[in-house]
């Protein structure tokens, strides 16, 4: 029996899935580094970092392995998207990262569409310009560290730039080059014309590759460290949503997730490049081969509610505190809750909006409160599903993942306010999974893609939607829409006071 490995590059931590070809999880390991916050808004790792703690979990991973090294034929990766690190011309990483959650390059977004203009932008990204992007990064490095620039001689992804330092090949991979707003996602290359327009040399951007496709083995000197084999071969991998995407079985056209972590994601599948959705939502570049998927974010989904824990019920666990949630009726008697506590992405890219409890009276209770939060991040997504259907998606099936799948009552909740069916994964490892699958695709294990998913994924209950539910959370959802609207000026002019 063969094994793979997945390894997923987290803000917080590496975390290391080891997988038998025949699907079932052996171990996992994680190990944490530290986020680097010199200052408001700023948010860097030192990438040396992610090598370290990726050696020393590959190496207890193998200590527990019973078989040989041998049989762990494939590695591949998962990583958190559009953080930058700039190599020099002897491939020395000349600055700490800077990540996805980084808030600095505000007026970078500015200068992106004064020189390209925003249609220019969406055709050929078709992204709109966000802070979180790397090309705004980029821009900045280049405007604020000029001499540390001109030094750069490749920029890489922070997955990328781990796989570098075990293979000792670079490369990209198209799923994480679609955060980065400097490839064409419809034709699958760097953009000479976004370079030019935005003057950022065309030959910093990496060599691009399938995310099934072998980039190397292991060093000699990675293999010494771990005790894997010198033979073990690496997989591109992909960014961590394509992972998660994978790893929940979303490769085919109809095919939906909802991933509820620290923040939110609802993404779906995509066989065609030539949707227009007008930058509403996020088009990406999927880890299946010419295939794609859009998405919509929630910037604080479940960090709303480890807000609240923390903020009301520091001390009980999220169990308790929503012991009695199925006693609360809908609409959490008359309460409204915005998710929006540190801006909002889809549909609304707003840096300044901040959350509300709308409709407060005497007579709430603290479990209200809860049900008005878990209600409020799910209408969030909703927004994201609306799209969607908008646009023409049949919607009628959900895969649900994270902390948003870890509550029955609250997956119950998603059925009835996106009106479709949710599914719940019974060995959900997310993203890790993903870049393990991958691993097992590109090793040949697998004549498909589609084959090695089957293999790998296994589901345990669905949810229903209720239809008198599902009437009721509709009227709400049209008095949650109408929140950002009017709290926007608010929000606006209360932004002096913080």
């Amino acid at each position: 029996m063969n094994y793979v490995i997945g390894v997923d590059l987290g803000t917080s931590a590496v975390k290391v899935l080891l997988a038998r070809q025949d699907g079932e999880i052996i171990q996992e390991v994680s190990k944490s580094y530290p986020l680097l916050q010199p200052q408001t808004g700023y948010s860097e790792q030192d990438p040396e970092e992610w090598v370290e703690k990726t050696i020393e979990a590959l190496k207890e991973l193998v200590d527990h392995f019973d078989d040989e090294p041998s049989k762990i034929v494939g590695l591949s990766f998962s990583g958190q998207m559009h953080g930058l690190v700039l190599l020099d011309d002897n491939k020395n990483v000349l600055r700490n990262s800077i990540l996805w959650n980084d808030t600095r390059t505000t007026e970078q977004c500015k200068q992106i569409y004064d020189r390209a203009g925003r249609d220019k932008v969406l055709k050929i990204t078709k992204n709109p310009v966000l802070e979180g992007f790397t090309l705004t990064k980029l821009l900045w490095v280049k405007e604020h560290e000029p001499d540390l620039f001109e030094k750069a001689n490749v920029f890489l992804l922070p997955k990328d730039y781990l796989r570098y330092r075990l293979t000792g090949h670079i490369h990209s991979e198209y799923s994480d080059a679609a955060g980065t707003l400097l490839l064409e996602v419809a034709e699958k290359r760097w953009s000479e014309e976004m370079c030019e327009l935005v003057g950022i040399p065309h030959s910093i951007c990496p060599p691009l590759v399938e995310s099934h496709a072998c980039v190397g083995t292991l060093t000699s000197e990675v293999a010494g460290l771990t005790g894997l084999s010198e033979s073990t071969q690496v997989f591109a991998g992909a960014a961590d949503n394509a992972c998660g995407a994978i790893g929940a079985g979303i490769i085919s056209n109809g095919s939906t997730l909802c991933s509820i972590g620290t923040s939110g994601v609802v993404l779906s599948y995509e066989e065609s490049k030539d949707r227009d959705f007008s930058g509403d939502i996020h088009y990406f570049n999927h880890a299946q081969e010419d295939a794609f998927y859009t998405m919509g974010v929630t910037l604080s989904a479940g960090y709303s509610l480890s807000w609240f824990k923390e903020t009301f019920a520091a001390s009980e666990s999220f169990d308790q505190l929503l012991a009695g949630l199925a006693d609360v009726p809908i609409g959490a008697k008359g309460l409204l809750f915005t998710p929006y506590l540190v801006g909002e992405r889809t549909p609304h890219a707003d840096s300044s909006i901040r959350s509300s409890f709308i409709g407060i009276d005497a007579a709430h209770k603290r479990i209200d409160f809860a049900r008005a939060v878990l209600e409020g991040i799910t209408f969030s997504l909703q927004e994201s599903v609306e799209i969607f259907r908008n646009s023409g998606k049949k919607i009628d099936h959900i895969i649900s993942i994270g902390g948003g799948a870890k509550n029955e009552m609250w997956l119950q909740i998603q059925a009835d306010i996106f009106n479709a069916t949710i599914v719940k994964l019974a060995n959900e490892q997310g993203p890790a999974l993903g870049a393990a699958i991958l691993a097992a695709y590109g090793s040949g294990l697998f004549n498909s893609l589609e084959e090695c998913t089957n293999t790998f994924i296994k589901y345990d209950k669905s949810y229903d939607p209720i239809p008198e539910n599902v009437e009721k959370y509709e009227r709400l959802f049209l008095l949650y829409k109408k929140v950002y609207e009017q709290t926007k000026q608010l929000n606006d002019e209360l932004m002096s006071f913080r």
